[in-house]
Protein backbone atom coordinates (compact mmCIF):
# COMPACT_ATOMS: atom_id res chain seq x y z
CA UNK A 1 0.00 0.00 0.00
CA UNK A 2 1.62 3.41 -1.06
CA UNK A 3 1.36 5.75 1.88
CA UNK A 4 2.42 9.11 0.15
CA UNK A 5 0.15 11.52 0.11
CA UNK A 6 1.25 13.00 -3.20
CA UNK A 7 -0.58 10.74 -5.24
CA UNK A 8 -3.74 11.86 -3.97
CA UNK A 9 -2.53 15.40 -4.01
CA UNK A 10 -1.40 15.09 -7.52
CA UNK A 11 -3.65 18.02 -9.75
CA UNK A 12 -4.84 19.13 -6.95
CA UNK A 13 -2.53 22.21 -5.78
CA UNK A 14 -3.02 24.35 -2.90
CA UNK A 15 -4.12 28.13 -3.79
CA UNK A 16 -2.90 30.20 -0.62
CA UNK A 17 -5.94 32.08 0.09
CA UNK A 18 -8.41 29.99 -1.65
CA UNK A 19 -10.74 26.99 -0.12
CA UNK A 20 -10.26 24.24 -2.75
CA UNK A 21 -12.88 21.49 -1.69
CA UNK A 22 -13.82 18.08 -3.30
CA UNK A 23 -16.41 15.15 -2.88
CA UNK A 24 -14.87 11.58 -3.42
CA UNK A 25 -16.29 8.12 -2.59
CA UNK A 26 -14.97 6.39 0.27
CA UNK A 27 -13.28 2.50 -0.16
CA UNK A 28 -16.35 2.46 2.27
CA UNK A 29 -18.25 3.37 -0.84
CA UNK A 30 -19.59 6.55 1.22
CA UNK A 31 -19.20 9.87 -0.11
CA UNK A 32 -16.72 11.93 1.68
CA UNK A 33 -15.32 15.80 1.27
CA UNK A 34 -12.19 16.72 0.83
CA UNK A 35 -10.51 19.61 2.12
CA UNK A 36 -7.22 21.32 0.37
CA UNK A 37 -4.52 22.50 3.05
CA UNK A 38 -0.96 23.60 2.35
CA UNK A 39 0.60 20.60 3.92
CA UNK A 40 -1.76 17.91 2.40
CA UNK A 41 -5.90 17.51 3.08
CA UNK A 42 -8.58 16.77 5.80
CA UNK A 43 -11.14 14.57 4.95
CA UNK A 44 -14.40 14.78 6.19
CA UNK A 45 -17.58 12.45 6.66
CA UNK A 46 -20.78 14.25 5.26
CA UNK A 47 -23.28 13.75 7.99
CA UNK A 48 -22.78 12.92 11.39
CA UNK A 49 -19.89 14.12 13.16
CA UNK A 50 -17.16 14.89 10.85
CA UNK A 51 -14.28 12.29 12.06
CA UNK A 52 -16.95 9.42 12.12
CA UNK A 53 -16.51 8.74 15.18
CA UNK A 54 -19.53 8.45 17.68
CA UNK A 55 -18.97 9.92 21.09
CA UNK A 56 -20.49 6.75 23.76
CA UNK A 57 -22.88 5.83 20.45
CA UNK A 58 -24.14 9.71 19.98
CA UNK A 59 -24.14 11.41 16.93
CA UNK A 60 -22.00 14.33 18.79
CA UNK A 61 -20.66 14.85 21.78
CA UNK A 62 -22.26 17.78 22.36
CA UNK A 63 -25.23 15.25 22.42
CA UNK A 64 -23.66 13.21 24.64
CA UNK A 65 -23.33 16.37 27.24
CA UNK A 66 -26.67 17.19 26.42
CA UNK A 67 -27.97 14.02 27.62
CA UNK A 68 -25.81 14.20 30.54
CA UNK A 69 -27.57 17.39 32.05
CA UNK A 70 -31.24 16.17 31.03
CA UNK A 71 -30.36 13.75 32.96
CA UNK A 72 -29.01 15.70 36.35
CA UNK A 73 -31.25 18.35 35.83
CA UNK A 74 -34.29 15.85 35.92
CA UNK A 75 -32.80 14.03 39.35
CA UNK A 76 -32.04 17.75 40.43
CA UNK A 77 -29.06 18.07 40.05
CA UNK A 78 -26.31 20.83 38.61
CA UNK A 79 -24.33 19.98 35.87
CA UNK A 80 -20.78 22.06 35.14
CA UNK A 81 -18.40 21.59 32.26
CA UNK A 82 -14.60 21.49 33.36
CA UNK A 83 -12.06 23.01 31.29
CA UNK A 84 -11.08 19.72 29.75
CA UNK A 85 -14.64 18.96 28.46
CA UNK A 86 -15.25 22.30 27.26
CA UNK A 87 -11.69 21.79 25.07
CA UNK A 88 -12.68 18.52 23.70
CA UNK A 89 -16.34 20.57 22.50
CA UNK A 90 -13.88 23.16 21.14
CA UNK A 91 -12.13 20.56 19.24
CA UNK A 92 -15.36 19.54 17.82
CA UNK A 93 -16.87 22.77 16.93
CA UNK A 94 -13.43 23.34 15.02
CA UNK A 95 -14.20 20.01 13.00
CA UNK A 96 -17.96 20.91 11.99
CA UNK A 97 -16.46 24.37 10.92
CA UNK A 98 -13.98 23.03 8.61
CA UNK A 99 -17.11 21.04 7.12
CA UNK A 100 -19.39 24.22 6.54
CA UNK A 101 -17.10 25.86 4.82
CA UNK A 102 -16.46 23.26 2.45
CA UNK A 103 -19.67 22.52 2.23
CA UNK A 104 -20.50 26.37 1.52
CA UNK A 105 -18.21 26.34 -1.26
CA UNK A 106 -19.88 23.45 -2.57
CA UNK A 107 -23.31 25.30 -2.19
CA UNK A 108 -24.55 22.32 -0.59
CA UNK A 109 -26.54 25.69 1.80
CA UNK A 110 -28.82 22.81 3.63
CA UNK A 111 -25.73 21.33 5.11
CA UNK A 112 -24.00 24.19 6.23
CA UNK A 113 -27.25 25.44 7.88
CA UNK A 114 -26.83 21.98 10.24
CA UNK A 115 -23.60 22.07 10.90
CA UNK A 116 -23.77 26.15 11.96
CA UNK A 117 -26.51 25.06 13.64
CA UNK A 118 -24.64 22.67 15.37
CA UNK A 119 -21.87 25.18 16.73
CA UNK A 120 -24.76 27.93 18.02
CA UNK A 121 -26.05 25.20 19.55
CA UNK A 122 -22.48 24.23 21.26
CA UNK A 123 -22.02 28.14 22.11
CA UNK A 124 -25.35 28.06 23.92
CA UNK A 125 -24.47 24.96 25.98
CA UNK A 126 -21.04 25.59 27.23
CA UNK A 127 -22.16 29.38 28.57
CA UNK A 128 -25.35 27.64 30.24
CA UNK A 129 -22.95 24.85 31.81
CA UNK A 130 -18.96 26.11 31.86
CA UNK A 131 -17.45 26.29 34.99
CA UNK A 132 -15.68 29.69 34.47
CA UNK A 133 -17.17 32.61 32.64
CA UNK A 134 -14.03 33.41 30.56
CA UNK A 135 -13.87 29.73 29.06
CA UNK A 136 -17.64 30.57 27.99
CA UNK A 137 -16.25 34.22 26.21
CA UNK A 138 -13.60 31.54 24.11
CA UNK A 139 -17.07 30.32 23.01
CA UNK A 140 -19.00 32.75 22.05
CA UNK A 141 -16.80 35.20 20.68
CA UNK A 142 -17.12 33.50 17.49
CA UNK A 143 -21.13 33.85 17.43
CA UNK A 144 -21.16 36.41 15.10
CA UNK A 145 -19.17 34.82 12.08
CA UNK A 146 -21.34 31.17 12.66
CA UNK A 147 -24.30 33.18 12.80
CA UNK A 148 -23.77 35.05 9.63
CA UNK A 149 -22.62 32.17 7.80
CA UNK A 150 -25.93 30.29 8.85
CA UNK A 151 -27.82 33.34 7.41
CA UNK A 152 -25.87 33.28 4.63
CA UNK A 153 -26.97 29.72 3.71
CA UNK A 154 -30.13 30.08 4.68
CA UNK A 155 -30.97 33.49 2.78
CA UNK A 156 -29.16 31.67 -0.46
CA UNK A 157 -31.77 28.91 -0.08
CA UNK A 158 -34.28 31.34 -0.58
CA UNK A 159 -32.33 33.15 -3.58
CA UNK A 160 -32.49 30.28 -5.83
CA UNK A 161 -36.38 29.71 -4.99
CA UNK A 162 -36.53 33.11 -6.51
CA UNK A 163 -37.72 34.19 -2.60
CA UNK A 164 -36.29 37.64 -2.03
CA UNK A 165 -38.45 38.64 0.42
CA UNK A 166 -37.61 35.62 2.51
CA UNK A 167 -34.45 35.99 1.99
CA UNK A 168 -34.45 39.94 3.25
CA UNK A 169 -36.36 38.63 6.12
CA UNK A 170 -33.59 35.92 7.52
CA UNK A 171 -30.55 38.95 6.68
CA UNK A 172 -32.83 41.33 8.99
CA UNK A 173 -33.31 38.83 11.86
CA UNK A 174 -29.60 38.04 11.51
CA UNK A 175 -28.49 41.71 11.69
CA UNK A 176 -30.54 42.46 14.44
CA UNK A 177 -29.03 39.46 16.84
CA UNK A 178 -25.95 40.92 16.03
CA UNK A 179 -26.34 44.35 16.71
CA UNK A 180 -27.90 42.77 20.26
CA UNK A 181 -24.77 41.24 20.91
CA UNK A 182 -22.51 43.38 19.98
CA UNK A 183 -24.32 45.97 22.52
CA UNK A 184 -24.18 43.12 25.33
CA UNK A 185 -20.45 43.31 25.01
CA UNK A 186 -18.73 45.22 28.12
CA UNK A 187 -16.18 46.46 25.73
CA UNK A 188 -18.18 46.77 22.09
CA UNK A 189 -16.17 46.14 19.26
CA UNK A 190 -15.43 49.33 17.00
CA UNK A 191 -15.81 47.09 13.64
CA UNK A 192 -17.87 44.00 13.11
CA UNK A 193 -17.19 42.77 9.74
CA UNK A 194 -20.07 40.40 9.94
CA UNK A 195 -22.25 42.88 10.55
CA UNK A 196 -20.73 45.48 7.94
CA UNK A 197 -21.22 42.41 5.22
CA UNK A 198 -24.83 41.39 6.33
CA UNK A 199 -25.91 45.29 6.07
CA UNK A 200 -24.37 45.30 2.46
CA UNK A 201 -25.99 42.46 0.80
CA UNK A 202 -29.46 43.66 2.84
CA UNK A 203 -28.86 46.46 0.86
CA UNK A 204 -28.31 44.78 -2.16
CA UNK A 205 -31.27 42.21 -2.01
CA UNK A 206 -33.75 45.75 -1.10
CA UNK A 207 -32.80 46.76 -4.33
CA UNK A 208 -33.97 43.99 -6.21
CA UNK A 209 -37.54 43.10 -4.64
CA UNK A 210 -40.15 43.84 -6.79
CA UNK A 211 -42.47 47.23 -5.15
CA UNK A 212 -45.59 46.89 -4.21
CA UNK A 213 -48.08 48.52 -4.69
CA UNK A 214 -48.72 51.01 -2.01
CA UNK A 215 -44.85 51.56 -2.63
CA UNK A 216 -44.91 52.79 -6.29
CA UNK A 217 -47.54 55.26 -4.85
CA UNK A 218 -45.55 56.66 -2.50
CA UNK A 219 -42.47 57.07 -4.97
CA UNK A 220 -44.69 58.70 -7.69
CA UNK A 221 -46.54 61.32 -4.87
CA UNK A 222 -43.13 62.26 -3.81
CA UNK A 223 -41.74 62.67 -7.51
CA UNK A 224 -45.26 64.54 -8.14
CA UNK A 225 -44.22 67.06 -4.99
CA UNK A 226 -40.62 67.56 -6.04
CA UNK A 227 -42.57 68.32 -9.49
CA UNK A 228 -44.68 70.85 -7.67
CA UNK A 229 -48.25 68.51 -9.13
CA UNK A 230 -49.51 69.15 -5.97
CA UNK A 231 -53.12 68.10 -7.07
CA UNK A 232 -51.37 64.94 -8.09
CA UNK A 233 -50.32 64.32 -4.91
CA UNK A 234 -53.35 64.80 -3.29
CA UNK A 235 -54.75 62.48 -5.14
CA UNK A 236 -51.98 60.22 -4.35
CA UNK A 237 -51.90 60.51 -0.80
CA UNK A 238 -56.08 60.12 -0.89
CA UNK A 239 -55.71 56.74 -2.74
CA UNK A 240 -52.47 55.64 -0.24
CA UNK A 241 -54.97 56.28 2.48
CA UNK A 242 -57.73 54.44 1.69
CA UNK A 243 -55.05 51.27 0.54
CA UNK A 244 -53.85 51.77 3.79
CA UNK A 245 -57.29 51.92 5.65
CA UNK A 246 -58.19 48.73 3.37
CA UNK A 247 -55.34 46.94 4.25
CA UNK A 248 -56.57 47.55 8.22
CA UNK A 249 -60.02 45.88 7.57
CA UNK A 250 -59.62 42.78 5.71
CA UNK A 251 -62.63 41.04 6.69
CA UNK A 252 -64.21 43.72 4.84
CA UNK A 253 -62.34 43.77 1.94
CA UNK A 254 -62.91 39.97 1.87
CA UNK A 255 -66.73 40.13 2.10
CA UNK A 256 -66.47 42.59 -0.76
CA UNK A 257 -65.12 40.08 -2.94
CA UNK A 258 -67.19 37.10 -1.90
CA UNK A 259 -70.06 39.35 -2.98
CA UNK A 260 -68.93 40.37 -6.61
CA UNK A 261 -69.77 37.94 -9.53
CA UNK A 262 -67.69 35.28 -10.54
CA UNK A 263 -64.80 36.92 -13.71
CA UNK A 264 -65.42 34.80 -16.89
CA UNK A 265 -61.39 35.55 -17.37
CA UNK A 266 -59.23 32.58 -17.26
CA UNK A 267 -56.92 32.54 -13.73
CA UNK A 268 -52.91 32.72 -15.31
CA UNK A 269 -50.09 31.55 -13.03
CA UNK A 270 -47.96 33.66 -11.96
CA UNK A 271 -44.98 34.57 -13.73
CA UNK A 272 -41.95 31.86 -12.47
CA UNK A 273 -39.42 33.87 -10.64
CA UNK A 274 -36.50 34.68 -11.30
CA UNK A 275 -33.33 33.38 -9.65
CA UNK A 276 -31.14 35.46 -7.68
CA UNK A 277 -27.58 34.61 -7.14
CA UNK A 278 -26.05 35.36 -3.29
CA UNK A 279 -23.72 37.79 -4.02
CA UNK A 280 -19.89 37.13 -3.28
CA UNK A 281 -18.39 38.56 0.45
CA UNK A 282 -16.79 41.92 -0.39
CA UNK A 283 -13.47 41.92 -0.80
CA UNK A 284 -12.39 43.46 2.73
CA UNK A 285 -13.76 41.02 4.52
CA UNK A 286 -13.41 37.76 2.51
CA UNK A 287 -15.35 35.96 5.89
CA UNK A 288 -15.05 32.70 4.12
CA UNK A 289 -11.88 32.81 2.51
CA UNK A 290 -9.45 32.63 5.93
CA UNK A 291 -9.08 29.06 7.02
CA UNK A 292 -8.59 29.47 10.37
CA UNK A 293 -9.41 27.45 13.45
CA UNK A 294 -11.56 28.79 16.04
CA UNK A 295 -9.08 30.46 19.14
CA UNK A 296 -8.11 27.34 22.00
CA UNK A 297 -10.26 26.84 25.05
CA UNK A 298 -8.53 29.06 28.13
CA UNK A 299 -7.62 26.12 30.35
CA UNK A 300 -9.67 26.11 33.59
CA UNK A 301 -5.53 27.02 35.18
CA UNK A 302 -5.21 30.15 33.93
CA UNK A 303 -5.86 32.80 36.40
CA UNK A 304 -6.49 35.84 33.94
CA UNK A 305 -8.80 35.49 30.74
CA UNK A 306 -6.35 38.37 29.13
CA UNK A 307 -3.58 35.94 28.90
CA UNK A 308 -2.60 34.12 26.01
CA UNK A 309 -4.77 30.42 25.83
CA UNK A 310 -3.23 27.20 25.74
CA UNK A 311 -4.25 24.38 22.97
CA UNK A 312 -6.75 22.32 24.63
CA UNK A 313 -6.12 18.74 25.07
CA UNK A 314 -6.33 16.10 22.89
CA UNK A 315 -9.94 14.92 22.55
CA UNK A 316 -10.73 11.62 25.05
CA UNK A 317 -13.60 9.58 25.68
CA UNK A 318 -15.86 11.06 28.15
CA UNK A 319 -16.95 10.14 31.65
CA UNK A 320 -20.15 8.32 31.87
CA UNK A 321 -20.92 9.43 35.31
CA UNK A 322 -22.57 12.56 35.55
CA UNK A 323 -21.42 15.10 38.14
CA UNK A 324 -22.61 17.37 40.90
CA UNK A 325 -21.43 20.32 41.38
CA UNK A 326 -20.14 21.39 44.51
Amino acid sequence: MNLDLNTLLEGWPHEPGQIRVRRIRGVDGKEKIQLRLDLGLIQMEVAGRPDGLRPNGFESLLDWHKTRASEAEAEEQSYTLNGDECGELHQEGVQYYHRYLALFQLEDFKGVVRDTQHNLDLFAFVSKYAEREEISWSFEQFRPYVLMMNTRAKASIDLERGNIAGAIAHIERSRDSILEMLHARPEPAETCPELEFLTEWLGELQGKRPLSKLEMMEQEMDRAVAAEAYERAAELRDAIRAFRAKEETPDAASATSSSAPPSNKKATAPAKPKRVRAPKAPKALKPIKALKPLKEVKAVKEAKPTKKAKAPKTARAPRKNSRSKE
